[in-house]
């Protein structure tokens, strides 16, 4: 495995620079690459530090003694927040409620209440141990967010039941075809 660092410069000077995670192989004789991940979001101290641990993949414990104060943290979860915002896209309730922050925090909502029943309150607090607003690309919100949000729902209550109608009767309409 290795790290693939690429930069592409334009016609109008501005450069864009991707890197990826990659492993090499052979496939009938050839050698051959396979994306492992996309890196291009990290920063460069994490892409160096990716390098560092691949570079010295069989002696990390070496790699500890580096940094005394090296501290591990867990991460927030994003396991069933991604599968349930999966099957809510599939549902048409994330294309029913929109993509602005005052669809986006129902979308929340529902999610929560798949995930832990509770109150908007356990609703804020689920969201900020997993990683919801990273999911939903939603800035940090609170209970009270969510209950003013209401009045938006109420408001577009007929807009939002079309959709999701719509949605429906399309779906009868391709499983009839098959």
């Amino acid at each position: 495995m290795y790290v693939d660092t690429s930069t592409v410069r334009t016609a109008t000077g501005k450069s864009y620079t991707r890197h990826l995670l990659r492993e090499s192989y052979r496939e009938e004789g050839k050698v051959k690459h396979r994306t492992i991940a996309n890196l291009s979001s990290c920063t460069p101290e994490e892409i160096a530090a990716i390098r560092l641990a691949l570079g010295h993949k069989h002696h990390l414990a070496k790699l500890v003694n580096l940094k005394d104060d090296l501290r591990l943290e867990q991460g927030l979860s994003v396991g069933a927040v991604w599968t349930v915002f999966s099957v809510a896209k599939r549902l048409g309730i994330v294309e029913a409620l929109g993509s602005s922050r005052a669809g986006k925090l129902p979308v929340w909502q529902v999610l929560a209440r798949v995930i832990d029943q509770g109150s908007r309150l356990s609703a804020v607090r689920l969201a900020q141990s997993r990683a919801a607003c990273d999911v939903l690309n939603l800035t940090k919100f609170n209970e009270e967010d969510l209950y003013s949000n209401l009045d938006w729902l109420r408001e577009n209550q007929e807009k939002i039941e079309d959709s999701l109608l719509e949605k429906r009767k399309g779906q009868k309409r391709k499983e009839g075809e098959q």
